[in-house]
């Protein structure tokens, strides 16, 4: 049952993003062009998401738990450290220099186009080497 939830939700989540146009890198790099042609387009995106977002969090959190399991897996961290500025700065590299974050970049997986398959690869690669480096460092 949770994974076919998941695989509906990521559905869901997909069509948003198509019918938003943000799987477009150019509607992206519009957003990011602010001294160009701007394009607002994301800036409303963003808005209703996080707007959606602050009304469902409020009452979804007054629940003992979620539906599904037996939590809620809420961050623990609550300093700002390297890893979380170096995590931010790649993301923003990846993202001003293709136009895509991670859940955009999956769902226009299906346009077939070779440099958003290269993107896909070296943002695993790059998880895969994050999880690695986490590994080692713990070890030490």
């Amino acid at each position: 049952m949770r994974n076919l939830l998941a695989l509906l939700t990521g559905l869901i989540f997909g069509m948003g993003l198509s019918l938003s146009e943000m799987i477009n890198p150019d509607r992206v790099l519009g957003f990011l062009d602010i001294l160009g042609a701007w394009n607002p387009a994301l800036a409303f995106v963003l808005g209703g998401a996080v707007l959606t977002s602050m009304i469902c969090f409020h009452f979804i959190l007054k629940q003992p738990h979620p539906l599904l399991d037996k939590q809620f897996y809420m961050p623990t961290k609550t300093q700002i450290d390297r890893p979380l500025i170096v995590g931010a700065v790649l993301f923003g590299m990846g993202w001003g220099l293709y136009g895509y974050c991670p859940g955009p970049a999956l769902a226009a997986l299906v346009y077939l186009e070779p440099s958003t398959f290269i993107f896909v690869a070296a943002m695993i690669a790059g998880l895969f080497l994050a999880r690695l480096w986490t590994a080692r460092k713990n070890k030490s």
